[in-house]
């Protein structure tokens, strides 16, 4: 009876391999690399160092949440530091496995949500792995219809994919501009207490640095 109970053990939570202070530092330097890469000034605040520590305590600390959900208004940089995280993982060459064979590296795909939607109807199979991909970012939750039809067939493309990713434990980042409440309206209870398990939430409440 004892080993009908058994259950595997939990996944291993990803932990950037440095101290938090200089994955902040780190973070921070690849911010600046995304918006000079884009034409813009890069201009330091307390804002901006407040989330990057925030980010870096979570991608560090011994935290069981596997999930990081960034929210808050349109321009306010939470994409930009998905995209230097990518920019770091990609520079440390962080190798998933020391003792298999084949050295496997860490890598993070960012795929836009309105995409994941659309491949769901046009490819199934590229997204349905990418639902078990092991590391993911979902950007700009919310801008996605919720479900769509294919020849007479319901799907819900993104409930289907956060619900895999926490069944299976999976290193997961959403942006969103929605507030949680508008997540817990739009996706469901069901969806959105998955979320409050799986996920550090960072509220970004600064202004828009789009400016003309």
């Amino acid at each position: 009876m004892s080993q009908l109970l058994q259950r595997g053990t939990t996944r291993e939570r990803f932990r950037l391999p440095l101290s938090k202070d200089d994955a902040a530092h780190v973070l921070l330097a690849a911010v600046k690399a995304e918006v000079e890469h884009r034409c813009r000034t890069f201009v330091m605040s307390d804002t901006l160092r407040n989330h990057a520590l925030r980010i870096a305590d979570w991608l560090t600390g011994d935290s069981s949440q596997f999930g990081l959900l960034l929210c808050g208004g349109c321009g306010n940089g939470k994409s930009t530091f998905v995209k230097a995280f990518q920019q770091i993982l990609n520079k440390l060459s962080i190798t998933v496995d020391e003792s298999a064979e084949y050295k496997e590296k860490y890598q993070i795909r960012i795929c836009d949500a309105r995409h994941l939607t659309r491949l769901c109807k046009d490819n199934y199979g590229q997204w349905h792995n990418l639902c078990s991909q092991r590391m993911l970012a979902i950007d700009d939750l919310g801008t996605e219809p919720l479900e769509i039809m294919d020849y007479g067939n319901v799907y819900y493309p993104t409930t289907d994919m956060l619900t895999m990713r926490y069944d299976r434990q999976l290193f997961t980042i959403i942006t969103t501009n929605l507030t949680p409440q508008e997540i817990r309206e739009k996706y469901g209870d069901r969806i959105a207490d998955r979320l409050n398990e799986m996920m550090v939430k960072i509220v970004f409440e600064n202004t828009t640095y789009r400016k003309p």
